[in-house]
């Protein structure tokens, strides 16, 4: 992607991010909202109060975040306010909060999927553009949906291994996340590491995906 961006070719860079940005904004929007109504629906206001249960990507939009997003194709929004205390069973629903946002980007990327299927084995790819924007979608919501799984603050992942492990193995790993964790995604990224892991875990899932899907239209004939 780098080089791409270093070698001239600014013309289809630019092309290849406004195919990827409707699936970008609709990917972060629908992300930080899933957050914001399980809180809500589970007793706390905050992010509800604060503007923050909005399909507007404008409300949930971090700078650094959407360029990392927009540039290496995953990245974070700004956290979702909330208030535990307001939640009956802290611990449990606090990790429901945490996953609302990546169950969101799967069941997202699941549903994009499904339409590339039914295109292709019914009329036919032949509309390069909407192919493009819908892979994008596709693509886009299953990388966000890996990348926020990972236990390293700010991500959704970081929250829910707290609330999961933090009485069995104390704070000061958490502590330590807390304070080094934006450093420790430079180095993952500036090292490849970042991408290995997502490559992994991006191309599990979506073989999973294949199988199902090619189940699912073997069925009813149309493979």
């Amino acid at each position: 992607m780098l080089s791409s961006i270093f070698s001239g070719s600014a013309g289809s860079f630019i092309m290849e991010l406004l195919y990827r940005m409707p699936a970008i904004l609709v990917a972060l929007a629908f992300h930080e909202w899933a957050h914001a109504y399980a809180a809500y629906r589970l007793g706390d206001p905050t992010a509800f109060n604060f503007g923050r249960m909005t399909l507007n990507p404008l409300a949930h939009i971090d700078p650094w975040g959407f360029v990392m997003l927009a540039l290496f194709r995953f990245g974070w929004a700004k956290p979702v306010p909330i208030n535990t205390r307001n939640f009956k069973n802290p611990r449990r629903d606090e990790i429901i909060v945490g996953l609302a946002g990546v169950v969101t980007n799967l069941l997202l990327a699941f549903a994009a999927m499904g339409v590339f299927y039914g295109i292709a084995l019914t009329v036919g790819l032949r509309n390069a553009a909407l192919n493009t924007i819908i892979y994008y979608f596709y693509f886009i919501n299953l990388s966000l949906c890996v990348f926020n799984l990972l236990p390293i603050p700010p991500l959704d992942g970081y929250r829910v291994f707290s609330c999961l492990l933090a009485r069995k193995v104390g704070l000061k790993p958490f502590m330590f996340l807390e304070r080094y964790g934006f450093v420790i995604l430079v180095v993952l990224l500036a090292t490849g590491g970042l991408s290995r892991i997502m490559s992994v875990a991006v191309n599990w899932l979506m073989g999973g995906m294949i199988n199902i899907y090619n189940g699912l239209f073997g069925l009813i004939g149309l493979i």
